[in-house]
């Protein structure tokens, strides 16, 4: 198996980036949850990010009588072929793991740039 290091993880899923030969593949995010693995640049992961906000706004269970138990609905992702079907419960799981992804890469990018100083 190769090494990986790990960026961000949830009960739901965990984000990391790859290791070859000791060296850390930065240019990726692997992410994997619910069975599904994405390997996504960071611009692919916040555009992931936004296709989240935007399908939790556009759940609607405030009127709903299921109130987030019903069954699936479709979630979009950056991969235009590819959407997930996913339950409320997923959905919120699934975007921590990419807010969490995308807090923890920009917090060491920063930490890069003022170490650097």
């Amino acid at each position: 198996m190769k090494e990986i290091e790990q960026i961000y993880f949830n009960d739901f899923g965990v984000a990391f980036h790859w290791k070859k030969n000791d060296a850390v593949l930065k240019d990726r995010i692997q992410m994997v949850f619910k069975e599904t693995g994405f390997y996504l640049s960071e611009n692919e992961v916040k555009d992931f990010a936004k296709l989240i906000d935007e399908a939790c706004r556009e759940t609607g269970c405030v009127d709903c009588c299921h109130r987030a138990r019903c069954h699936k609905f479709l979630l979009k992702t950056p991969l235009k072929q590819v959407d997930l079907a996913v339950s409320k419960s997923e959905l919120m799981q699934i975007k921590d793991l990419v807010e969490g992804t995308i807090f923890t890469i920009q917090l060491l990018n920063y930490l890069d740039i003022t170490c650097k100083n």
